[in-house]
């Protein structure tokens, strides 16, 4: 017979960052723990609870105890447990000891051969552990592997007890029964505590499957963060109204945290604030007090903000007043630091970039910006696009890093920039560049909409990449404390995205001059090649291209990336035709003769054509040379890839009827020349080589 089991330390309160993590962990622990010694059924689903005041768990279909299992376990080889005369040795008769089988007689031990050599086994019946007993381990196991950021200590009859935070009471119950569960100083029981304020006092869970329903009703707390997370955003959304609620995921998670009833009240404040920019008022309300600021249809911020209370009360006028009193100051800051970060201009603050290091052997702030400014000229002028803007930008880039107001929210870098230079009257290009060249600054991030915007976020990302990787402070690992996986990411999606006329090798080659007198830097063209193109085979995965098709792509290294989609859906399409698996099969081929032979960059006699299938196979091989270098140069890869397919026949009648590796040198150094113009026509779109099973 099973039952649901429920788990729960009743706590102080638990630090919020963390308790989404603490929550799932103690769950899963528990649940893992018994479901690999075989109390759950294989249906059997563990929910977890997780509030400011406790971690719990409840486990459907748990078992009382664990089934008997049928166990043969090695006992020593043959030889070591018997004498000459076959007796039992006295290693045998401890070993035996040892496992609880003092009592076995030889007769009872299993003879059966174990590798070059005969070994004793002996086979008995495990009977099934208690759920007391597997659920103290269980508790234990989990308890200690908690992901506790730092524990506090305190005492509990006299002894040291370590936690997250003093826990007051343990609930084990199995369906009604209490299971006789002990931890951290306390022994398990039934009682438990609803909400701080507005419980009725403590509440006596009488069955496990009651508890959610028992905490809500009886305790004022929704014990699931998902319940109440959900429950929080359908209330922001309601308060709105007509107003958006800005309410980021990681600020949603931690209100849950705070919150065991959550409650929203609405507040206000004064218009006069909305001369800020609205980036700075929504950071203040969203990182120093955990408010959801509103906006209009249009985006622009409006003057309240939604809270999330704990206390539900008839009369929230004091709440409301009190947040209302609190945000005011904050607010009073932002609106300082605006007013005072006007009075020097970006051109004057960017002087002081030569006080600011950037890395202690890749010089200063200012020092760096001279570099970003150069690479930015060459991509500028690679893309016909206006280099004084560019280089303008890129003299000014970081120069709001030394503003109050990036000072005190250092998330707002690059926002504050784009607005210092309105005010500042520069160019709106370089305006929006000052934003726009962190841009992407994550995964599914908006790339720059301007020129100058993505060319001087080119120029930063791959002066950083260079620059952190030439003096040996590449990714190793998980650890990457440049964010250069995100910087090559970023500088794949522009390339790609905006299908951009550039070479790889060029924006590198040209990026590593600019370290030139550096004597710690070292050319890292090569190491960091790789690394790009390991980012795009994973960009181009998460498109749904499947991993042959990618690396026939991705392998030859294509230097411009500007139309590396079109080829995939190529190499896709000539995937699926039925010639596809033939020409990869031969052109793999093709590809191991080529690395085994000393010269393959002689042309082809025509005269040495022996042959019929090997002069088939030059004349087709010229007749599509031509089309298909004319596809590529419109860049029609299907079409090109196309043409391939048709000399199909030729391609399986020279293998089947030709000799490659010819007696005659003369012969065979000629069939490989031709086996070599074949393959350079092949593999222009794609190393089709590597859609072979």
């Amino acid at each position: 017979m099973t039952q649901t089991l429920l788990v729960e330390l009743f706590t102080e309160e638990l630090p919020p960052k963390a308790l989404i993590k603490l929550g799932e962990a103690f769950a899963a622990g528990i649940f893992n723990h018994l479901k690999t010694n075989e109390f759950l059924d294989a249906d059997s689903i563990a929910t977890s609870y997780a509030t400011p005041r406790r971690l719990a768990v409840s486990i459907t279909k748990v078992r009382a105890t664990s089934p008997d299992k049928q166990c043969r376990e090695k006992v020593l080889p043959v030889s070591v447990a018997l004498d000459a005369n076959g007796n039992a040795t006295a290693p045998l008769l401890k070993k035996l000891a040892a496992m609880g089988f003092a009592d076995v007689q030889v007769s009872q031990l299993e003879r059966a051969a174990d590798g070059k050599a005969d070994s004793f086994f002996y086979s008995y019946t495990a009977q099934g552990v208690d759920l007391t007993s597997g659920l103290q381990q269980a508790l234990e196991d989990s308890v200690a592997k908690l992901p506790i950021p730092k524990l506090m200590t305190y005492q509990r009859n006299g002894k040291d007890i370590q936690f997250a935070r003093p826990v007051h009471r343990l609930i084990a119950l199995h369906g009604s029964a209490i299971v006789d569960l002990s931890i951290l100083g306390l022994h398990a029981g039934r009682i438990t505590q609803g909400h701080r304020f507005l419980s009725q006092g403590q509440i006596s869970i009488n069955h496990a499957d009651d508890y959610a329903n028992d905490l809500q009703t009886h305790g004022k707390v929704i014990a699931s963060f998902d319940t109440r997370k959900e429950q929080i955003r359908t209330d922001l959304l309601a308060q709105a109204g007509a107003d958006h609620v800005l309410m980021p995921e990681a600020l949603l998670d931690e209100v849950t945290a705070l919150v065991e009833w959550p409650v929203i009240y609405n507040c206000h404040f004064e218009e006069k604030f909305l001369s800020v920019p609205q980036e700075c008022l929504i950071l203040t309300m969203q990182t120093n007090q955990k408010y959801f600021a509103l906006t209009d249809a249009s985006g622009k911020l409006r003057p309240r903000f939604l809270i999330v209370s704990n206390l539900a009360t008839a009369t929230p006028e004091h709440i409301v007043r009190g947040n209302e009193t609190v945000v005011r100051p904050r607010l009073s800051d932002a609106k300082f630091f605006f007013e005072q970060d006007q009075k020097k201009p970006l051109t004057e603050r960017a002087q002081g970039l030569s006080n600011v290091v950037y890395h202690n052997k890749l010089g200063n702030q200012a020092q760096r910006a001279q570099r970003v400014e150069q690479l930015a000229a060459y991509i500028a002028t690679q893309l016909s696009a206006d280099v004084k803007l560019a280089q303008r930008a890129a003299q000014l880039a970081k120069a709001d890093l030394l503003t109050d107001m990036v000072g005190e929210f250092p998330e707002l870098q690059g926002i504050m920039g784009t607005y210092y230079a309105r005010i500042d009257g520069e160019d709106e290009q370089v305006a929006l560049a000052m934003t726009e060249h962190y841009q992407p600054r994550f995964a599914g991030d908006a790339l720059p909409t301007s020129i100058t915007g993505t060319v001087l976020s080119l120029a930063d990302k791959l002066e950083t990449l260079v620059g952190i990787w030439g003096i040996g402070l590449q990714p190793t690992g998980d650890r990457d404390p440049f964010a250069l996986r995100r910087h090559a990411l970023g500088v794949l999606r522009m390339l790609i995205e905006k299908q951009l006329p550039l070479t790889l090798s060029g924006l590198l080659q040209h990026a590593v001059t600019l370290f030139a007198d550096n004597p710690a830097f070292t050319d890292p063209s090569a190491a960091l090649t790789t690394f790009i193109y390991d980012r795009l085979r994973g960009i181009l995965k998460d498109q749904g291209f499947s991993p042959a098709e990618v690396e026939a792509v991705v392998a030859p290294q294509p230097d411009s990336l500007a139309n590396i989609t079109q080829r995939l859906n190529a190499v896709q399409a000539f995937a699926a035709l039925p010639e596809a698996a033939a020409l990869a099969a031969a052109n793999k081929r093709i590809t191991n003769i080529l690395k085994k032979s000393e010269q393959v960059d002689a042309a082809v006699n025509p005269a040495l054509l022996q042959e019929a299938a090997e002069q088939a196979l030059f004349a087709a091989t010229q007749e599509v040379a031509d089309k298909v270098k004319s596809a590529y140069a419109a860049a029609d890869f299907n079409n090109a890839l196309q043409i391939l397919a048709t000399i199909r026949p030729q391609v399986d009648s020279f293998f089947n009827d030709v000799m490659v590796n010819a007696e005659d040198a003369a012969l065979r150094a000629n069939r490989i020349a031709l086996l070599a113009s074949l393959h350079a026509v092949l593999n222009q779109v794609a190393d089709i080589s590597k859609l072979a099973a």
